[in-house]
C-alpha cells in the first residue's frame, strides 16, 4: 500500500485528487497508476484503471489473474467494474468513499452473485494515512477556492 500513496502523491503534485494504485503479480509491481482525470480531461483517468490498462500490457492478457490490485481509496463503480472484467481476484484499499464507493459504501459489487467473478476486498489497510491524503487535500482546495472568492462544490 505504501507504493500505492506513493503514486498518490504524484497525483496530488500534479493537481489531482491523490488516489493511487499499483498491481502485483506473484508479489511483484507490474503496474503503477495515479488519479489523471483533470490533466487529461478524461473522465475515465483513475488510478484503478490506469494501473489495469498497463498490467494487460505487461502480462499481455486481459486476464490479470495471480494479480493484486493495492489502491488507496475504495474502487467506484467504472473501477470495480474493470476489476471484475479483468479478473483481479483481490483488491486491497485504504479508506471508504461513502459518496461513491462499490466495494461496501454505496453498493459492494465484489460479490454480486448476478456477476461471473466475484474478488475479496481487504478494506482499511493503511486507513489513517490514505484518508488524511485525502482530507488534506479537499481542505486545502476548499480554502483556495475561499481565498479566491468561488464558491466551494457541496
Amino acid at each position: 500500500m505504501r507504493y500505492a500513496i506513493a503514486e498518490a502523491a504524484k497525483a496530488e503534485s500534479k493537481a489531482e485528487v491523490p488516489i493511487g494504485a499499483i498491481i502485483t503479480h506473484k508479489s511483484r509491481i507490474i503496474a503503477r497508476g495515479h488519479n489523471l482525470r483533470e490533466t487529461t480531461q478524461d473522465p475515465t483517468g483513475h488510478a484503478e484503471l490506469i494501473a489495469i490498462k498497463k498490467a494487460a500490457r505487461k502480462l499481455g492478457s486481459w486476464r490479470l489473474l495471480d494479480t493484486v490490485l493495492y489502491v488507496t481509496l475504495e474502487p467506484c463503480t467504472m473501477c470495480m467494474g474493470a476489476i471484475i472484467l479483468a479478473r483481479i481476484p483481490t483488491v486491497v484499499f485504504g479508506c471508504f468513499d461513502p459518496k461513491g464507493g462499490a466495494a461496501g459504501s454505496l453498493f459492494d459489487l465484489s460479490n454480486d452473485a448476478r456477476l461471473n467473478h466475484h474478488v475479496e476486498l481487504v478494506p482499511r489497510v493503511l486507513e489513517s494515512k490514505c484518508s488524511a491524503l485525502l482530507s488534506t487535500f479537499f481542505a486545502q482546495l476548499r480554502s483556495r477556492k475561499r481565498l479566491a472568492g468561488t464558491p466551494s462544490p457541496t
